[in-house]
């Protein structure tokens, strides 16, 4: 590893690989992912060059939102293991070299916590004041017009007469951070999982967890459309969201993460008006995340909009992160096409920044159909809102092979959602003996990223590419240089790209079969092509 490698984080020169438990491996032959089954596919995220990996929830939850709804912030969820499989489970995984960030779900609690439980069994309980209450409207009803996800965000509580609140499902009451023992109490929660080896958290919904304490009323949204988006957004959040008091909740969890060398805390911010201020001064997230790909329309003159002004926008030592899929977006071969979707990786691995990567995706997953009656697999599991029904197709089971369930789990088993369709062609053992297969390209460019000081963490400077549907940029440390040109159009291209001259050649190509090719003017590139040059070492 070079002095500028070794000298970065692991978190600043990885790749960061996220597993949805229950659809990445059947370990125990109920067809539903576990930790024995994650563990015994460690392998293939070494042969790929993963650095670490972000677990999805796995503790205790009644699954009303796949265990965003947590019931027990310490132990694991049956259907995953027992605490002790974990702990053989973190000591797998460091034995391969990869760290593990789990997932950190303190905006709110299952409405079975024993927290939760306490705080609604009387008005004068201590832990009334660790969620949030009120007294019903004047006139009657919910105390003011906050929506949730799916309607209103407050629920009635029948035996003491007051509401409390919510922004996601009924079943996940928010905790009331103006009570100083909530923080501290999931600092404790933080420092449990960090003494047993974790090498970070992924924060969920982190804008969310501060809340204004006038209780006043939010003003509409305009641009809502009822038919066709969550009630969430038929309001403007200037009261529940983005508060100022959240930064000291992070910095607080900063704190604690800082007790334990080489951690990271990643946070997940949705949409990204305010990504900039979650970095702080340093002291709050090492990566606030960064979902400007996947929410902005998949255009090259966007891309370098947004690309530049992020960049741009970064504190004094912050670093950038690039995330292209995830648990609640459709698969991104289904936004932008098998081989456009070729592109979209060389993309988000030759980018300025950590990408952080959804299962699936290194063999170009597509969406999966899911049935209504898909959902009775896991009775506890609630059906998908029918407004969120698209966020549920990306989750299904890892396709390992070409056989049955996909090698997910045993013939004969009943995967808890069904398997994806062109399972027996899109499988990493197919694509492993294709050497032009999406599996085999991402593997390349991970190692050219690994190997690579300018790729991993090197500069960042977008060129002009002076023709309509690319886009291109350079990544330098030192005398190592590379221009990245990508093609976002289904037809070729020429492109006559100023400095090109004889010392280019032609790294990696997204078609892999132009290896060392000279790379002269006008370059010409093929429909849906993308190219990573690599400049010669000048002479001295």
């Amino acid at each position: 590893m070079t002095t500028a490698l070794a000298g970065a984080p692991w978190w600043q020169r990885g790749v960061v690989y996220q597993i949805y438990p229950l659809s990445f491996q059947d370990g125990n032959g109920d067809g539903i992912g576990d930790l024995a089954g994650i563990r015994s596919r460690l392998d293939h995220l070494v042969d790929l060059g993963a650095d670490a990996i972000w677990l999805s929830p796995i503790h205790p939850s009644p699954m009303h939102d796949h265990g965003y709804d947590v019931a027990d912030y310490e132990d694991v969820h049956p259907r995953f293991g027992t605490l002790a499989e974990f702990d053989a489970f973190v000591e797998a995984v460091h034995g391969r070299g990869l760290k593990l960030v789990l997932d950190l779900v303190a905006n709110h609690t299952s409405h079975l916590h024993p927290w939760f439980v306490e705080s609604r069994s009387s008005r004068d309980n201590p832990k009334r004041d660790w969620y949030i209450w009120r007294d019903p409207a004047p006139g009657g009803g919910p105390p003011n017009n906050w929506v949730s996800y799916f309607g209103s965000a407050w629920t009635l509580d029948e035996l003491s007469g007051q509401y409390y609140f919510h922004q996601f499902r009924a079943e996940q009451p928010e905790v009331n951070y103006r009570n100083p023992d909530v923080a501290a109490a999931y600092r404790d929660i933080m420092r449990f999982w960090l003494r047993r080896g974790v090498d970070g958290f992924r924060a969920d919904v982190i804008a969310l967890m501060s809340k204004d304490d006038r209780f006043l009323d939010e003003p509409d949204d305009p641009a809502y459309v009822a038919t066709e988006m969550a009630p969430y957004f038929s309001r403007i959040h200037l009261y529940t969201r983005d508060q100022p008091a959240v930064h000291e909740i992070i910095r607080g969890m900063r704190r604690t993460l800082d007790e334990f060398p080489d951690r990271v805390l990643i946070g997940e911010l949705d949409p990204t008006e305010h990504l900039m201020e979650f970095y702080g001064a340093g002291d709050e997230c090492h990566l606030p995340f960064n979902f400007k790909l996947i929410l902005e329309p998949w255009d090259p003159v966007v891309h370098r909009r947004l690309i530049d002004e992020y960049d741009a926008a970064l504190p004094a030592g912050a670093w950038p992160n690039w995330v292209i899929g995830n648990h609640d977006r459709d698969r991104f071969v289904d936004r932008f096409g098998r081989r456009q979707g070729r592109v979209a990786q060389m993309l988000v691995l030759t980018l300025r920044g950590t990408p952080i990567y959804y299962y699936g995706d290194e063999i170009g997953m597509p969406n999966g159909a899911v049935p209504p009656d898909a959902w009775s697999r896991i009775p506890e599991i609630d059906p998908p809102d029918p407004k969120r029904n698209r966020a549920e197709s990306p989750r299904t089971p890892m396709q390992w092979t070409a056989g049955p369930n996909a090698g997910f789990c045993p013939p004969g088993v009943v995967p808890w959602m069904p398997i994806a369709a062109g399972h027996e062609t899109i499988n990493v053992e197919v694509e492993t003996r294709d050497p032009t297969s999406v599996l085999s390209l991402v593997r390349r460019l991970i190692e050219l990223r690994r190997t690579s000081p300018a790729l991993a963490v090197g500069a960042y400077r977008s060129i002009d590419p002076g023709a309509d549907g690319l886009l291109a940029y350079e990544r330098r440390l030192a005398d190592d240089r590379f221009l990245v040109v990508l093609n976002y159009l289904d037809e070729p291209l020429e492109v006559a790209l100023p400095g090109l001259d004889g010392r280019w050649t032609v790294a990696l190509s997204t078609e892999l079969d132009r290896p060392d090719e000279p790379a002269d003017r006008p370059l010409r590139l093929r429909a849906n092509e993308g190219v990573i040059l690599r400049a010669a070492p000048v002479a001295t």
